[in-house]
């Protein structure tokens, strides 16, 4: 049986790419993930002030779904939609004709994935698509609804959590009207192969037919009102709480944060539930901000007792339960040594979440294309977008802004699309 201190020397390898929270990149990649927060809050501060040396792009996180694949197979040459599951190398869910979709078990009705790829691969198709594309679909006709909302008349659709609106006599809501599907492209794939494809954040659809059946726009951030700006005040402010950032990072102990993020790495399986990253999120789950690092790190060695303690109870056998009481022993002591330095991490992450808000908020209040609301049982209330992704225009690397206080609470407390 390995040993613990095997378990902690595993590499954990094939790890998918995915985006996180930009104040998460530290227990990602440690020092190297905290440096590059630091410099993604720091360009995101440049470009809000208008600066021109900023190195990142912005884009809108709608909130859509589901997602959807669309392009052109390399290998064949052959158009398709298909799901997440495209780019497996075995039992890639894809489709390249009508027949395809009629033959798979996708559910009836009219807002059925068999109905909505059906109307994807009818109208997609149109575009003119030269790659791989891939969106989360915003709405289909079937799904448009009109709405009084504050005495207005709106036309309204409800993909997911937040539920998109737009005055039924706008130049907008009547482009809204026409279309049978609509969708916002955010990525882009390149590769000789579909299993060998490779994403770049952002997609350029400049190139793609216009169709009035089709709404479809990419999630690149768009102030076309000026207002995104930050004041000489507001610059101030964040480059105060940057400035409190970088000495906050200083401080951290780069090796005991490499032994710690190992540590993490090992907690696989049953045991992932005793990560920092799941504590932390629990606490936004609850509702629950961080205020004060050192009781957070305290109470995380708490959590790991408790989040093995069930595995503990779960287990039947004499065998089994010492396994995992010993391996409770051997967790709690390993976390306790890293307890200190967990405190200058989690005032980090903080302190990173303090700037983030400041450009989330100005970001925010730009008026975008519709109004966002949560569907609550007394009606509708007001609603900030899901949030953005910011994209360095280098490495191409990206993190998610997203207040996740609102979100996650809308995510409890909404009325979802198919609990209507």
């Amino acid at each position: 049986m390995i040993s613990f201190k095997e378990m902690l020397t595993e590499d954990k390898a094939g790890k998918n790419l995915h985006l996180e929270h930009l104040e998460d990149e530290i227990l990602n990649f440690g020092v190297d993930g905290g440096r590059a927060a630091i410099n993604f809050l720091r360009s995101l501060r440049d470009m809000l002030a208008g600066g021109s040396r900023s190195s990142v792009n912005m884009t809108v996180k709608w909130d859509g779904a589901p997602a959807i694949f669309a392009g052109i197979d390399p290998e064949d040459g052959k158009f398709f939609i298909g799901k997440k599951s495209v780019f497996n190398k075995t039992g890639g869910k894809l489709y390249k004709s009508q027949a395809e979709l009629d033959n798979d078990d996708l559910g009836t009705g009219p807002n059925s994935i068999y109905n909505k790829f059906s109307i994807a691969f009818r109208e997609f198709s149109k575009l003119g698509i030269k790659g791989v594309l891939q969106g989360d679909l915003m709405f289909i006709e079937d799904m448009l609804e009109t709405e009084t909302i504050d005495g207005g008349s709106y036309l309204t659709w409800q993909p997911n959590t937040i539920v998109y609106a737009t005055p039924v006599n706008s130049d907008f809501g009547k482009m809204i009207k026409k279309a049978k599907i609509g969708i916002i492209w955010h990525t882009t794939y390149t590769g000789k192969s579909l299993p060998d494809m490779k994403a770049s954040f952002g997609a350029d659809i400049s190139g793609l037919k216009k169709t009035s059946s089709v709404w479809m726009d990419d999630a690149t951030y768009k102030d076309v009102s000026g207002k995104a700006t930050f004041t000489e005040k507001e610059t101030e402010s964040v480059t105060a709480i940057l400035s409190q950032t970088g000495k906050t990072f200083n401080k951290i102990n780069g090796p005991k944060l490499r032994a710690f993020l190992k540590l993490q790495d090992s907690m696989t399986g049953a045991l992932a539930v005793a990560s920092l990253k799941t504590y932390n999120n629990s606490k936004v789950r609850a509702g629950e901000k961080i205020t004060n690092p050192a009781a957070h790190a305290k109470g995380y060695e708490k959590w790991v007792f408790d989040s093995i303690q069930k595995q503990i109870d779960k287990v039947k056998s004499d065998k089994a339960k010492k396994k995992y009481t010993d391996m409770q022993k051997e967790y709690v002591r390993e976390i306790k040594r890293h307890t200190v330095n967990l405190v200058q991490v989690i005032t980090f992450q903080n302190l990173l979440v303090d700037a983030k808000s400041q450009i989330v908020n100005k970001l925010n209040s730009v008026k975008g294309l519709t109004d966002t609301f949560i569907r609550t049982g007394n009606g509708y209330k007001v609603t900030n977008p899901e949030g953005y992704v910011a994209i360095d225009r280098v490495s191409g690397d990206a993190v998610k802004l997203v207040d996740r206080m609102e979100f996650s609470f809308n995510n409890f407390t909404a009325v979802k699309a198919w609990d209507k």
